[in-house]
């Protein structure tokens, strides 16, 4: 039985990028070993040297960060949605005119880890090296990092909208970007992330806490906003118990699992080089209008996969929204970089959207195939 954490609700008053950084870390809790990266031309590839200890099976295979590659697989719904939601608690992010967000309590997730099925072992891992990720083991999936929330904050802002589009939150993790495109009517949106334990345990549940909450999308959410809110965080619980100690009827949907919104939803684990291929088999054209995705420019060796997904997926009038930080220490990845990358490639112009000023600078940009004219 999962723990219960008491109702309370925190509303920061000053900048929202802020406020939420401060519940948040800053960076990465990398635990790799000082590395030296050298570029090849050739093939784009990066190739890391890097200290092995052998003592310990999670450190060793954190030091092949470019290893074998994850086959990717989909990842149906379960068959008894509402297990998944039972004593579950949540917190809300609601930003200005953006539907609420619901998503599992970072802190009781962890804690209730050992109740949770884990093939991967990335909890037991994760807890050994005291490590928010670990190459090629588990890719940081299990948090919501602090780009996501000034994602949000412009969709907001700009007021995009998901009517009618096919969107791919790739590097998902909770899904919160996702979850928000299906909220305002996307027609298809895909999930991706490198653990089948994150899409699992996290975001399908997350998926489904949305859907139990908002039994109907209000088409209303697909027009523009205009004003510019505060976020709101809240630890969200369940209503309080009977007298007699047993939890009170929870409001679901008929059936979470045949939910028409659910149908709309497809869930993807593995490593992006084999992720795309297996996307492309259903459908041999790139179907994405819209990829989102989150703080995955970290390690300078995924970008040949990175760039390749975007370049296979990505509808010819598409537009990637990419958040990120300036740097990442510890593995060395970042913005600057990226955008090298992407320029030496010659397939997307990159566009910033949004860059912060304070602290460890973040940024939003965009990416859309070149057109004639800006070769």
């Amino acid at each position: 039985m999962l723990a219960r954490l008491t109702c309370g609700t925190f509303q920061p008053q000053a900048s929202s990028v802020f406020l939420v950084s401060v519940i948040m870390s800053f960076c990465f809790n990398f635990d790799l070993p000082a590395q030296t990266t050298t570029y090849d031309e050739e093939d784009g590839n990066k190739q890391r040297n890097g200290k092995k200890d052998n003592d310990v099976k999670c450190t060793e295979e954190s030091n092949k960060p470019a290893g074998p590659v994850k086959e990717a697989k989909e990842h149906l719904p379960p068959s008894d949605p509402h297990f998944f939601l039972t004593d579950a608690v949540f917190e809300t992010v609601t930003i200005g005119t953006l539907p609420p967000l619901h998503f599992l309590n970072e802190t009781v997730f962890e804690k209730t880890a050992s109740e949770r099925e884990d093939e991967e072992k990335i909890f037991s891992c994760s807890t050994e090296q005291k490590s928010d990720l670990i190459s090629g083991v588990y890719e940081g999936g299990l948090k919501v990092w602090e780009c996501t929330y000034d994602l949000l904050e412009l969709i907001e802002r700009d007021g995009e909208v998901f009517s009618g589009k096919a969107v791919l939150d790739l590097g998902c993790g909770a899904g919160l970007l996702g979850i928000l495109a299906l909220k305002r009517g996307a027609r298809q949106v895909h999930f991706q992330d490198y653990n089948g334990t994150v899409i699992e345990q996290l975001t399908i549940p997350n998926v489904l806490l949305n859907l139990q909450e908002d039994d109907e999308v209000d088409d209303d959410y697909d027009k523009k906003g205009k004003g510019k809110g505060n976020v709101q965080m809240q630890e969200v619980c369940e209503k309080k118990q009977k007298k007699d100690g047993s939890p009170p009827p929870k409001k679901l949907a008929t059936d979470l699992s045949q939910h028409p919104l659910l149908r709309r939803c497809h869930f993807f684990s593995g490593d992006w080089r084999s992720f795309h291929p297996l996307v492309l088999k259903v459908e041999s054209q790139p179907r994405f209008d819209i990829i989102f995705t989150s703080e995955t420019i970290y390690n300078t060796e995924y970008y040949p996969a990175l760039h390749e997904t975007l370049h296979n997926l990505l509808a010819p009038d598409g537009l990637v929204y990419l958040a990120t930080k300036s740097h990442y220490f510890g593995v060395g990845g970042g913005l600057h970089l990226f955008e090298t990358f992407v320029e030496q490639r010659g397939i997307f112009s990159l566009d910033h959207l949004w860059d912060g000023e304070d602290g460890l600078q973040r940024h939003v940009v965009e990416l859309r195939f070149k057109k004639p004219k800006d070769t």
